[in-house]
């Protein structure tokens, strides 16, 4: 203990640190010294300064925690598989059980689906952030018994996170297909499928839950040959919550999957996979070694911004992060390099030494946001709280963005955009529950594209920025599209088929998969989905729709600027962007809705909708 009053006394003492700490900050540095008896875990917020000055047992400890040699695991003995499934098929818990079968956490220790950590994630069921874990399994492979290194990355299943899969598919070499037993193939199981396949990755089907009274893996199986055409003698039959069957996926990842075609003698290159803010150690990347080695202690340039940082911690997750000083090629793991904000950490960046000179490796597509919103503090004064708790959570989800915007109705606020609508009521959630913060956000609305009679283009995020009453003639405007694709159950095809016309839809594709279930593709102007498209198409399908979707291009479309004038005052904040065939219905909606909400007044206040000069709708 000596040493570390020492520390704290030197801590106190320096002139250094009062000048850039208040008193209060020193005395609170010196009593986490006193309270962490290994100290080769902390670092010093804001400086990343190591403490390894002060204390020679962090030398001691560092070594007993890198017991694990990874120079036996050449790359035919690494295996980099992810777990892709529809959401709430048991992704999360067969996760759970291959961590306890090879023996990464004890059973019935820590919590169930150990692999989301997130508060959002455990209240809401569903997984938002790719996990990573490393696991090590012997098996009997080719007449020797082998140790494999195994790189399980756990995918979230919901349509918005789509981003995320296919990131996490890029490290590795196969996936395992989970398929619910009840429920059968589903909108994100076809989508999440095709990402694989598009990949080039080998799939192992795994019929899940066959524990289930109403379980028919049979049905299962003949869905899997006619829709994405795989053998149903190669669908492995498991129950992730009983146990049973789990013994044979392991030796299928290890026979069925390809080892990592990179090689141990090329330059280093690393592809990086995601990355999140720790308060202690700054940056942490997830990276996947593709050629070469990365040692603790080497220069690193990154490809797409030509910064140079060094590497002052290397080492994988199993499943906590453990330091293990080298990376080899094939493995997945996470790098401290001392970056100060993940917007320096590009995903799909290449990694490699300072030294020399590499090919890139092919990155991601950039993320493109399909729903923005205006999120405003619930009390005015606010603003810098909000400001704040938004740049930290932005630290951690860099798939959101963000800029400042003004109303007059609400005050200061941001306008964020979302990848879709769960994506935006999950960051809503975690505000409130991380940073306990209090918001009002806008009706949801789209990225339209207008085009005025003077040959000049405007791309409108927010309606209110598109004048009421421009100087030049609109001649064209344009709105985003999606190819939506709905499993339902074949008795609720009439009353889909007429959900959708009525939302401007044009069918694509209609085709059975069996007896009972159908495939629909639709495009569908993304404006008519974003609200309460998939609520509506639940309740008129008893909640057995399956919905998914992903981008498609613009389309030309007759739109309308749908102004709320209070008293003769238009109010910025409650502006939309409709079809004009639309606008006189939604118009005498919104102001019969505001006559009910707004409180009486001892004078007549008058709710109008209004399109340019022309009203269309009027309650006092």
């Amino acid at each position: 203990m000596g040493c570390f009053n020492r520390a704290s006394k030197t801590l106190k003492s320096s002139k250094y640190v009062s000048l850039l700490y208040p008193s209060s900050k020193v005395a609170q540095f010196s009593s986490v010294f006193r309270a962490n008896p290994v100290c080769s875990r902390l670092r010093l917020p804001y400086f990343g300064w190591s403490t390894h000055s002060f204390c020679s047992h962090s030398r001691q400890y560092s070594k007993e925690t890198t017991s694990v040699d990874l120079t036996q695991y050449p790359p035919e003995n690494i295996r980099n598989f992810s777990i892709i499934a529809h959401v709430d098929h048991g992704k999360s818990t067969l996760a759970d059980r291959l961590l306890e079968l090879t023996g990464t956490i004890k059973r019935g220790h820590g919590q169930p689906q150990y692999l989301d950590k997130l508060q959002v994630e455990r209240e809401r069921g569903i997984t938002v952030k790719a996990q990573t874990a490393t696991m090590f399994h012997s098996h009997n492979f080719h007449g020797t018994d082998t140790s494999f290194l195994l790189n399980l990355i756990d995918t979230p299943g919901h349509v918005d996170f789509s981003y995320e899969v296919s990131r996490s598919l890029a490290a590795c070499q196969g996936a395992l297909l989970v398929v619910d037993a009840a429920q059968g193939v589903q909108a994100q199981t076809v989508a999440n499928f095709y990402l694989a396949f598009e990949s080039n990755l080998s799939i192992i089907p795994v019929i899940n839950k066959i524990d289930q009274p109403t379980a028919d893996p049979d049905r299962i199986k003949a869905q899997l040959k006619s829709m994405f055409d795989l053998d149903p003698s190669d669908a492995l039959l498991t129950s992730a919550k009983t146990g049973q069957g789990l013994e044979q996926v392991l030796p299928a990842v290890i026979e069925r999957i390809p080892r990592p075609p990179g090689k141990s003698c090329s330059p280093l290159r690393m592809l990086l996979l995601d990355s999140y803010y720790d308060e202690y150690k700054g940056v942490i990347c997830h990276v996947a070694v593709v050629d070469g080695a990365l040692h603790k202690g080497d220069k690193i340039l990154s490809a797409a911004t030509g910064q140079a940082y060094d590497v002052l911690d290397v080492g994988f997750m199993h499943p906590e992060l453990m330091p293990t000083g080298v990376l080899l090629t094939g493995q997945v793991g996470y790098v401290v390099s001392g970056m100060r904000s993940t917007k320096e950490a590009r995903v799909g960046d290449t990694l490699y030494h300072s030294r020399s000179t590499v090919e890139p490796l092919p990155g991601f597509k950039p993320v493109k946001h399909m729903v923005f919103s205006g999120l405003y503090p619930a009390d005015g004064s606010d603003f810098e709280a909000l400001n704040h708790a938004i740049e930290r959570l932005t630290c951690n989800d860099a798939s959101v963005s963000v800029s400042k915007e003004s109303s007059t109705a609400l005050g200061m606020g941001f306008r964020c955009g979302f990848l879709g609508l769960l994506h935006m009521d999950v960051f809503h959630q975690r505000l409130e529950q991380e940073y306990d913060a209090h918001v009002i956000s806008t009706v949801p609305t789209v990225p339209y594209i207008f085009e005025y009679s003077d040959g000049s283009k405007l791309q409108v995020q927010n309606p209110a920025a598109l004048p009421s009453n421009p100087k030049q003639r609109v001649t064209a405007c344009w709105e985003p599209t999606v190819t939506a694709t709905i499993i339902i159950p074949s008795e609720y095809v009439g009353p889909v088929i007429t959900l959708c016309s009525e939302r401007r839809g044009e069918q694509l594709e209609y085709s059975f998969i069996d007896s009972q279930r159908a495939f629909m593709k639709y495009r569908l102007p993304l404006r008519e989905i974003v609200v309460d498209f998939y609520n509506e198409l639940k309740s008129i399908t008893s909640g057995y729709a399956s919905f998914d979707y992903e981008d498609a291009d613009y389309q030309a479309s007759d739109l309308v600027k749908l102004d709320i004038l209070l008293n003769g005052q238009p109010v910025d904040a409650m502006a939309t962007i409709i079809h004009k065939l639309k606008a006189q219905r939604v118009g005498r909606e919104l102001v019969e809705k505001l006559k009910k909400f707004i409180d009486r007044q001892m004078f007549e206040i008058t709710v109008q909708a209004a399109i340019g000069s022309k009203i269309i709708a009027r309650e006092t």
